[in-house]
């Protein structure tokens, strides 16, 4: 991934020593670049916008304070297991479970996390977002742990070893928990065939 300023033409690197150097602005410039994968993971993972909105400030705040710790890899990841890390402490604080009711996700509906594809039509932008708000709910069927490693590298498309940096755990583990959270949501998903627009439903056999 290429980042570029208008005024510095700077790529990601260059950005992240500069932002190691103190320069809040290069610090910003990476933020924005990934601010929204952030924000995305968040939410899937804690199943709230405005709990989600905190743990992604609370990443960046982070992320400023330690970036001179980064010692190279993907930048990607690092960040994500920051924001994962800030999702664990906030449930960890609650001492529950995150519980996004469907109303709470109806009104979620226009967020990020449920972005439709574009030139799709207004029928195909329903059904998508009915079916991302089933698979919302599935989500936080799953442990923690579960549900980030799913949402990882099944929705944010991450490989192993990205995963496995963003989690903190290792290769092993992430494929343990990736099985675990796959067949944990297949079982949701076909338990709530009903709900899902037909193009969406899992076969059974």
């Amino acid at each position: 991934m290429r980042l570029v300023t208008d005024t510095q033409g700077m790529d990601e690197q260059e950005h992240i020593r500069a932002a190691q150097r103190g320069d809040a602005r290069a610090f910003n410039q990476l933020v924005r670049a990934y601010q929204t994968i952030l924000y995305r993971t968040a939410f899937r993972v804690m199943g709230d916008s405005a709990a989600a909105q905190d743990a992604t400030q609370d990443a960046c705040i982070a992320a400023f304070k330690n970036i001179r710790a980064f010692r190279g890899g993907s930048f990607k990841a690092w960040l994500l297991r920051i924001v994962t890390n800030a999702c664990y402490d906030q449930l960890r604080a609650k001492k529950r479970k995150p519980a996004a009711s469907l109303d709470a996700m109806y009104e979620n509906a226009d967020d990020p996390a449920f972005e439709p594809v574009a030139e799709l039509t207004p029928h195909d932008v329903a059904e998508q977002k009915e079916f991302a708000q089933v698979i919302q709910r599935g989500l936080q069927t799953l442990a923690p742990d579960q549900r980030a490693t799913f949402v990882l590298i099944d929705m944010e498309g991450l490989n192993y070893d990205e995963a496995a940096a963003a989690t903190g755990a290792n290769i092993g583990t992430v494929k343990s928990r990736l099985s675990r959270a796959r067949g944990a949501m297949r079982d949701f998903l076909l338990a709530q065939e009903e709900l899902l627009p037909a193009k969406y439903r899992l076969k059974s056999g």
